[in-house]
């Protein structure tokens, strides 16, 4: 059997320490207290992990600091190193370089953008370092290469004039589909052709500027010259309607898929479909 786990019985000057910590500013501090005042009238760590809206193992780990350190338990210790130590060498900060320089991509991971914990990650997989690296370690690294790092905060900047604008009415109609229970989804097309158009030039007559020569397709291809796929993200279910067509995504085919997407969403329940699509352009008729 599994006995509950409390602290020791307290002394009075550890009592009178941990309710002086009940009026710390410091929220470390009171955390602690709070936790080992409850401790010590025998409520279980789940029971006070519930009543101060943390988890179960912090209780349990500020009731071992406090049977290892006593009152000194109640100020939170400096996170950094005591020694300071150089875990890259000049070879291998070169090497982290060249890591950067490629697409994480390369390595395995489902994202196109390097970060610090990535970069510790990707280091210790490919047997750079012993031991997976703190990011500050990483960010050190880079200084002594004279890189500066800087997380991206935009994608793109826009030069329409009127982005801002256009971009806040997007955000307006967002909200308004979520307080009425509309569909919301995001679309996007995209085509590819069969037919290969290298960059190459035939002879010409003197002073006659070179001709393109382009690679038509055979008149007896069964198969079409492009294929084209239209794709819908719905932002409720996470569902990804797709459709693949013969031939460019021209109006018709378009205009196809849309009366079969609002069949899709009918068929749900949904009466209302808001469509975030890139680029697309509107009608007035």
């Amino acid at each position: 059997m599994k006995f509950p786990m409390y602290i020791r019985t307290l002394s009075p000057e550890e009592l009178e320490g941990i309710e002086t910590g009940l009026r710390s500013s410091d929220a470390f501090t009171l955390r602690r207290s709070q936790i080992l005042l409850a401790s010590s009238r025998e409520q279980r760590p789940k029971t006070i992990a519930y009543n101060l809206g943390c988890a179960t193992q912090t209780v349990r780990n500020a009731i071992h600091a406090f049977e290892q350190k006593g009152l000194a338990c109640l100020k939170q210790e400096s996170s950094r190193p005591k020694t300071v130590q150089a875990q890259l060498d000049q070879l291998k900060c070169e090497a982290l370089r060249a890591l950067l320089h490629q697409s994480p991509r390369t390595f395995g991971k489902m994202t196109s953008q390097w970060t610090l914990e990535l970069a510790a990650e990707i280091c210790f997989e490919r047997g750079l370092t012993a031991i997976q690296m703190s990011i500050e370690t990483i960010r050190q690294a880079l200084k002594r290469l004279g890189v500066g790092w800087q997380r991206a905060k935009h994608w793109i900047t826009s030069p329409d004039p009127a982005y801002a604008r256009k971009k806040q009415r997007r955000d307006d109609l967002i909200t308004l589909a979520q307080c009425c229970g509309w569909e919301i989804g995001y679309l996007d097309e995209v085509w590819w052709s069969r037919v290969s158009q290298p960059n190459l030039h035939s002879w010409s007559e003197k002073d006659e500027p070179l001709r393109l020569q382009e690679m038509a397709a055979d008149k007896n291809d069964p198969d079409p010259k492009a294929l084209a796929c239209y794709g819908m993200l719905s932002a409720d279910s996470g569902r990804m309607h797709l459709r693949f067509v013969s031939g460019r995504p021209v109006s018709q085919v378009t205009t196809d898929f849309l009366e079969w997407l609002c069949e899709q969403v009918q068929a749900q329940g949904r009466h209302v479909l808001v469509l975030i699509w890139d680029n697309a352009r509107l009608s007035r008729e």
